[in-house]
């Protein structure tokens, strides 16, 4: 089994990972508090997001965004468990002591990508959904640059600039 798959495997069964959606709990409810988790996972993305790259840096930034919508009430159409393995996943990412600390220079992040792509892999329908919706959004804007597409292939940068 590769260390990727291995680590998609393992991690979510982590107790870092259980400590992440505990806080996820705590923080879907309320705006403030998931407002000030994009606000940290914004900046950690611009500092050190650069470690992720193709569909874990976009599924990211998609994630942020989706956070945003709900917790401004834009998107509500997104099912608990999926708002709830998105923020967790989020959390995850700001945490910076879990499974492979992020202070291990380029290692750091291969379990946070890990994470992040079961993540994504479990809720893919959902994201579709919402990418849609902000596809929609974007059109009825007039504005047709695109973001999230799950079927475009990867470029290994990111056309958004969140993550």
């Amino acid at each position: 089994m590769a260390a990727k798959e291995m680590l998609e495997k393992q991690v979510p069964r982590s107790r870092f990972f259980k400590n992440a959606r505990s806080r996820a709990e705590n923080i879907i409810n309320n705006p403030e508090k998931l407002q000030e988790l994009l606000n940290e996972a914004d900046q950690k993305a611009k500092i050190k997001g650069k470690g992720l790259v193709g569909e874990a840096r976009e599924f990211l930034a998609a994630a942020f965004r989706l956070l945003r919508a709900y917790a401004t009430g834009q998107y509500r159409q997104t099912p608990w468990k999926t708002l709830m393995a998105v923020t967790a996943a989020v959390v995850y990412f700001v945490m910076p002591l879990d499974v492979i600390p992020d202070l291990i220079l380029g290692l750091g992040f291969f379990d946070d990508a890990a994470l992040i792509m079961w993540t994504f892999k479990s809720i893919r329908a959902d994201m579709d959904r919402f990418a849609a919706w902000e596809n929609g959004k974007r059109q009825a804007a007039g504005n047709t640059n695109t973001t999230y597409r799950p079927d475009a292939p990867e470029s290994g940068h990111s056309s958004h600039g969140d993550a």
